[in-house]
């Protein structure tokens, strides 16, 4: 199956009601971390300029972190053996689990851990908030589908890291639940052609950040 095109009247993006997701952009999974995504930290700019753009153009942001607590065990099983051994990967508190640097608004407070965890909505700026996920996609057990619906948003425009894994899963569960879904192909980590392929078959947009940001007005100057 063929990608939709971008005029689709049931998959293309909307960007008057989008919504930015950034999916385990920390410091712990850059790449020259100990257990960090190959790619990761050489997708940083282009995932700072996305931000950028939702911020200018008053959009939401949302940046959805994954936090390894060692003493709850809810980890997922193919971590689970290495979390035991005392492996500290994304530990809620530690710098490893923070937001990448020049990711969080320049006044942002540092993540809230008990607060993430308690699967709460962290705000970090305007329209601007960090969830915390357990497992690989980015909604599941998580308030990501509630705070997309407060904020109007029928349209998740997804970035950050490692495509094969939690963005995929995350970009599969969002065209679950009918959210118009778009993918900005050169701020996400470990992309592949194939994967490109296979997610546009379901519907996906594909889309390069400076492609965005042409798309992207401010609130209120749409036509």
């Amino acid at each position: 199956m063929s990608a939709p095109g971008i005029n689709d009247p049931h998959t293309a993006p909307d960007f008057a009601s989008s919504a930015l997701v950034t999916i385990d952009v920390q410091n712990d999974f850059l790449s020259d971390s100990p257990y960090g995504i190959p790619g990761t930290t050489e997708v940083l700019p282009a995932l700072k300029a996305a931000v950028s753009a939702f911020r200018s153009a008053g959009r939401p942001v949302i940046h959805v972190v994954r936090l390894y607590d060692a003493a709850s065990g809810d980890v997922d099983l193919v971590r689970r053996g290495l979390i035991s051994t005392g492996v500290s990967i994304v530990a809620p508190g530690s710098k490893g689990s923070g937001l990448a640097p020049g990711l969080a608004p320049d006044d942002a407070p540092d993540l809230d851990a008990d607060l993430l965890l308690s699967g709460r909505p962290q705000r970090l700026g305007t329209d601007e908030y960090a969830i915390f996920k357990p497992r690989w996609g980015a909604f599941y057990r998580t308030p990501l589908q509630e705070l997309l619906g407060e904020l109007g948003v029928n349209t998740v425009v997804f970035a950050g890291c490692n495509l094969p894994n939690c963005p995929r899963a995350s970009i599969f569960e969002a065209s679950e639940r009918d959210y118009r879904v778009a993918l900005l192909s050169d701020a996400v980590s470990r992309v592949s052609d194939d994967a490109l392929s296979e997610i546009g078959g379901i519907g996906v947009h594909l889309l390069t950040v400076s492609a965005l940001s042409d798309r992207l007005l401010p609130t209120g100057a749409h036509p």
